[in-house]
């Protein structure tokens, strides 16, 4: 790296990049049924394109959000327990 070059925004620019792809990898990701605190029962449900399966063990919903995202297998571990 020669001199006046910043280096410290290439972490971030990457760490930004692996958020996006992962987000659009994940685009129409389902979410499984689950059953709610109440012990209600509730279906599955597939989420549109560019979102995903977003929320809890307890509550799911569709979003874009990838800090939110609730992959298929963290949604079977909770059926789990």
């Amino acid at each position: 790296m020669g001199p006046g070059v910043p280096v410290s925004g290439w972490p971030l620019a990457g760490t930004l990049l692996v958020a996006v792809a992962s987000s659009m990898v994940a685009g129409g990701e389902d979410c499984l049924w689950y059953v709610d605190r109440n012990g209600s029962w509730h279906p599955g449900f597939d989420c549109e394109f560019f979102t995903f399966c977003c929320g809890t063990c307890h509550q799911r919903y569709c979003c874009r959000d990838p800090l939110r995202l609730l992959t298929e297998r963290q949604q079977r571990h909770c059926l789990a327990f």
